[in-house]
């Protein structure tokens, strides 16, 4: 046993430079490298189940291999130990310690003279030849299902890669992994909220029996990653080992797109994205440039840039950006009327199709706005793009007035305009809400959702656009 353990960590040492430079090889961020860690406790994998994704990845019965298909060798802790390969040209066995992390072609079956039957493969880093010898025929062995030790099918990770990178999904169990090694398999057990949404950073080798390891991002840039196999080409596990805790390894019991979700209900969000839209009232969104709730007027244009539902919800994140700004905006609503507890919440009470008003701006003022300033010589269109409509409104001599916002830390916002429309001055003091005359005034709740209705291109039920 004590030879065992000393030849696995030797064997370990010697491949890790080759892992290093090889790209199916990803890793979280955080990962050390060995020599840097005093000491890192061996975790052996355990995982014991598989999931496969039926309309995107086909599961390949060795019966079925085609000459060209890609593995990956990637011995567990006992294959390090037993010899997997024989090199064609010289038949002796190859260590699985020297060919840990080579790609392997399939390049078919033969029987040979002798009767003994032999699978072969092209070494795609050495451009050897190797063979994996099965005991009776090939018909047979490949029937029970197998398979060849060591190789994880790189098809999966390839389509994976293809798919899944960039990609926002759901996380579906609370159990995960981080890498704590860059040049080793050392890793640690982290656990996550379920239903986060999270987007996939990375797509990589994992191992024989969950060959796709997935690494996503959590919005404050946390990595973590899942080992899943989806088609179950050469695994070598049934589909009732796939239980209690080791589910989890199911892609589906890890991960959910959200494109799928976008489509549970009877509306297909993505229609909208990219539709141009207005505010019909005045309305608070989230500025992504500040991270604070900013006021909105009414009549500001947006290009929608994605829309989001929330799992297990009625409600969607709606990501906005401002067509002269160029900022980012959120704000959660909810598509079906009959669905919203306040009629704020109501997609089509907010918003209306088609473009809002167009407002001649520099692009230093722009730098402003997009801060939530405002500055002198700004238009009343300018200070309204910055700071909202004002909660009040009172008039001094000469044509000037002020308007006046009640801030969110109880102090008030004083604009100042001459004559012309153009701001000379802006100062804040303490004070209390503005009351009294001069407020702008806001029209009826049930005024307000008759003209929703029948803003162009909004439905008065269902989905606001046609």
């Amino acid at each position: 046993m004590k030879r065992t353990l000393l030849f696995t960590c030797v064997a370990f040492l010697f491949v890790t430079a080759y892992a290093q430079e090889n790209s199916y090889i990803v890793k979280t961020r955080g990962a050390k490298h060995k020599a840097d860690l005093q000491l890192v406790e061996h975790e052996g994998e355990d995982e014991t189940a598989i999931d496969y994704i039926t309309e995107n990845f086909k599961y390949h019965s060795l019966c079925d291999w085609k000459e060209g298909m890609r593995f990956m060798v990637v011995p567990d802790e006992y294959d390090l130990v037993v010899k997997t390969f024989t090199d064609a040209a010289t038949d002796k066995d190859v260590s699985n310690v020297k060919l840990r992390h080579k790609i392997m072609v399939y390049q078919g079956h033969k029987e040979e003279e002798d009767g003994h039957e032999f699978i072969y493969f092209l070494c795609q880093d050495d451009n050897r030849r190797y063979y994996y010898e099965i005991s009776g025929s090939f018909d047979d062995y490949c029937y029970e299902k197998k398979g060849i030790p060591t190789l994880a099918y790189l098809g999966d990770v390839d389509i994976a890669r293809e798919k899944l990178v960039g990609k926002e999904v759901y996380t579906k169990t609370e159990y995960y992994r981080i890498d704590t090694e860059v040049d080793g398999d050392g890793y640690k057990d982290v656990i996550v909220d379920k239903d986060m949404q999270v987007k996939v950073s990375a797509v990589g080798v994992g191992t024989r029996d969950f060959p796709v390891k997935i690494i996503v991002e959590d919005k404050d840039g946390n990595e973590f990653y899942q080992n899943v196999a989806i088609s179950k080409t050469n695994c070598s596990l049934r589909d009732d080992d796939f239980v209690m805790d080791d589910a989890k390894y199911l892609f589906g019991n890890s991960f959910e797109l959200v494109e799928d979700v976008m489509n549970i209900n009877s509306y297909n969000y993505r229609q909208f994205v990219g539709k141009v839209i207005h505010t019909r009232f005045p309305t608070k969104l989230l500025n992504e440039f500040s991270n604070k709730m900013q006021s909105i007027p009414r009549l500001t244009e947006y290009q929608i840039e994605s829309m989001t539902p929330h799992k297990n919800s009625d409600k969607f994140t709606m990501k906005l950006k401002n067509t002269t700004l160029g900022t980012y905006f959120y704000i959660d609503m909810i598509i079906d009327e009959h669905l919203a507890q306040d009629q704020t919440e109501y997609f089509g009470y907010l918003f209306a199709l088609g473009p809002g008003k167009k407002i001649a701006t520099s692009e230093g003022s722009r730098a402003m706005m997009r801060a939530g300033h405002v500055g002198i010589g700004f238009s009343e269109d300018e200070t309204m793009m910055a700071a909202g409509e004002p909660d009040k409104v009172t008039y001094g001599e000469n044509g000037k007035y002020t308007w006046i916002y009640q801030r969110s830390n109880n102090k008030l916002l004083y604009v100042d305009f001459d004559g012309s429309g153009r701001v000379t001055k802006t100062r804040t003091s303490d004070n209390s809400t503005p009351k009294g005359g001069g407020s702008t005034s806001r029209r009826s709740s049930s005024a307000a959702r008759q003209a929703a209705k029948q803003s162009m291109g909004w439905q008065s039920k269902g989905t606001p656009i046609q």
